[in-house]
């Protein structure tokens, strides 16, 4: 397939975009910044330059190229938001930026998108014991600091059902493929840890895998989970993160102190508890984490290997 990878230089869509050229595809990748062209192009990708927020910008930009299908990659997230604030720019590529997008597609005649959303929208707050499943509701405001948040997942996978073959994935946080950026933020004591919560991981290279096999093989009109098979606590992951890199302990911080500084992080981090099934997507994508939790994603991190060309062929055999 040709393939329009919508943030094709960022965290989730530089090893996607990798992996779908190993797959085969070709791969137009929209970036806003024209110095990540050159990158694009050493992998074997056509960039496109523009501004998914400016949709006359970006409908001219794609204007002499075709392609299938579309993946939406598009957040404004390069370091946790720590007020609702900080989600402001990241809803508006989940809203208009989706809706620039499929307009797009018509011009290049895609008629498939895939398109990310987060788990987060099965709502923040403790869920209990229960597996929670693609069939649970999904992005409905609770009345407080995350509706902005909750209704911009909704918009984005409800925008994304209207194209021919729209599918969404539910991501868990990533990790992995952020190590040069978090490594002296963890070694400053930069990342505060809290008690409480249980979340969803996915590893950057295990969420790109499986966003291809969902453009490959995802049937239209799905939404899929894609979480590793071990959910953890933010203070488990970051401590391990910590201990990998040889770096201090990261310091805890009190709830009540959190909520003061970090709400839109409190909320997230220490208050929301959830434990989400990946099996529908490892049922009918046939994919399968090859980190199946933290521990196992995070040896690989710190060893520096998670953009390891080998790793990638890996991943794409695993991808069949």
């Amino acid at each position: 397939m040709k393939v329009l990878v919508a943030g094709a230089n960022g965290a989730i869509g530089t090893p996607l975009t990798r992996l779908l050229l190993a797959r085969g595809h070709q791969v137009l990748g929209l970036i806003r910044d024209p110095a990540g062209a050159t990158a694009l192009r050493a992998f074997g990708a056509e960039p496109i330059v523009a501004d998914a927020l400016d949709r006359e910008s970006l409908l001219r930009a794609v204007k002499p190229f075709r392609a299938d299908a579309i993946i939406h990659e598009l957040t404004a997230l390069r370091k946790p938001p720590f007020r609702a604030s900080g989600m402001a720019l990241t809803n508006r590529l989940r809203t208009q930026g989706t809706d620039n997008l499929l307009a797009a597609a018509t011009v290049i005649g895609a008629s498939r998108m895939v398109t990310q959303s987060i788990f987060l929208g099965y709502g923040c707050r403790d869920h209990g014991d229960r597996l929670i499943t693609e069939d649970d509701p999904f992005g409905i405001p609770e009345g407080d600091l995350m509706d902005p948040t909750l209704l911009a997942l909704d918009l984005a996978e409800m925008k994304t059902f209207t194209i021919a073959e729209g599918i969404t994935l539910r991501y868990g946080f990533f990790y992995g493929g952020d190590g040069l950026r978090i490594r002296p933020m963890l070694a400053k004591r930069g990342v505060p840890v809290m008690s409480g919560g249980l979340l969803g991981w996915i590893h950057h290279l295990d969420a790109a895998a499986a966003t291809v096999a969902a453009l490959e093989r995802g049937r239209p009109g799905q939404a899929y989970n894609v979480v590793d098979d071990q959910p953890a606590t933010w203070r488990e992951v970051m401590t391990t993160m910590a201990q990998g890199f040889g770096a201090p302990r990261p310091r805890q911080v009190p709830h009540w102190l959190l909520r003061l500084v970090a709400p839109y992080m409190a909320k997230v981090a220490a208050d929301t508890s959830m434990r989400v099934s990946n099996e529908k997507a490892k049922d009918e994508l046939g994919w399968q984490p090859r980190f199946r939790n933290y521990h196992e994603g995070i040896a690989v991190m710190v060893s520096g290997r998670s953009e390891d060309a080998s790793v990638l062929r890996l991943l794409s055999h695993g991808a069949h």
